[in-house]
């Protein structure tokens, strides 16, 4: 008998470990380096796209089931020429954003220089993302938005959205001024009024002349509400990262973001949902960066980067199951 309830205790205890271990827990393959991922899925594959390092311009993952991924070619190994004499002394295509509209996907980028907003978005479209099909071609559409440095907003960190109206949308903003939301032509994918002022949906206010760390918005509608997903603190330092992801929510897509306690994302506030982890024995620090994918299954995942302490803060990939509270907000499995 007691040989019979050491197994069956043997078994819950395996069994409630198994159910305890997240989707990060069991996450394999090639997940380093990865900044600032995106995530779609096309067919039975999942990709994930990111910023690239060196001449490897916006890095590629790839998975068939979520867990297992397989770094791939770069998208891109030369700034497109346009982007260069419009940010000159750039060196990178950062933080992409992929989106699939009417039949064809754009992938929408940056091009910076650290420290300054004279920055632009760029946007790509292509058939499909398959490297191996016949009908995969990157065709270069150009220049969406321009920041220089007489603007208050620095045009980084794109994200394409469409609202319950059908109206085509691009959230971007990193630091300056904060986050800002241009209305776009569901036709071209660019400024829908060009020199039109944008609205204002997130800042982190600050004394004259101190930072203002906040960027990297990705805005999720769900149940009558557009929710408003930004990074605040500092990413980058590896191990030392500060960043984490705040949440807020609006029943119009142009705001005002509020979190839970109804503070407003205008004044750098908002609700917690990536929480930064200092703690000396807790490994993945900084996680941010995120962006979202409703699966084909209907269920919700936020993908973002952390830095692994155990791993000299390399920039790792991370993915968690998003369920939804009975009271409207999600949570994240991380």
């Amino acid at each position: 008998m007691k040989s019979l309830l050491l197994a069956a205790a043997l078994l819950a205890g395996s069994t409630a470990t198994a159910q305890q271990a997240t989707l990060n827990d069991r996450l394999t393959g090639d997940l380093t380096p990865t900044h600032d991922p995106v995530i779609a899925r096309e067919g039975d594959t999942y990709y994930v796209f990111g910023t690239g390092h060196g001449q490897r311009l916006v890095e590629t993952r790839s998975s068939k089931d979520l867990v297992q991924w397989t770094a791939g070619a770069p998208l891109f190994t030369t700034i497109p020429e346009w982007a260069q004499k419009a940010v000159p002394g750039t060196g990178g295509m950062w933080a992409p954003d992929i989106s699939f509209v009417n039949g064809r996907w754009r992938l929408y980028y940056s091009v910076s220089t650290f420290g300054s907003n004279r920055s632009a978005i760029g946007l790509f479209t292509n058939a499909t993302l398959d490297p191996k099909a016949p009908t995969y071609a990157w065709r270069d559409e150009g220049l969406v938005v321009q920041s220089m440095p007489s603007d208050d907003f620095n045009a980084i960190d794109p994200n394409f959205v469409i609202d319950a109206q059908g109206k085509h949308w691009l959230s971007l903003g990193s630091f300056w001024s904060g986050i800002k939301l241009f209305a776009l032509d569901p036709k071209t994918g660019k400024q829908l009024k060009p020199g039109e002022t944008p609205f204002s949906i997130a800042r982190r206010p600050a004394p004259v002349g101190a930072a203002a760390p906040v960027e990297a918005p990705f805005i999720v509608p769900h149940g009558g509400y557009y929710y408003l997903l930004v990074s605040y603190d500092y990413c980058c330092k590896g191990a030392n990262s500060t960043y984490y992801t705040a949440i807020g929510r609006s029943k119009a897509i142009t705001g005002p973001y509020l979190g839970k306690d109804g503070s407003a994302m205008m004044e750098g506030k908002g609700t917690i949902f990536l929480r930064a982890d200092l703690q000396e024995q807790q490994r993945f620090r900084g996680p941010g960066h995120a962006g979202w994918l409703h699966d084909k299954d209907g269920k919700d995942y936020v993908v973002y980067h952390a830095y692994d302490k155990d791993n000299r803060g390399a920039p790792t990939l991370r993915i968690a199951p998003v369920t939804w509270g009975a009271d409207g907000w999600p949570v994240a499995a991380y």
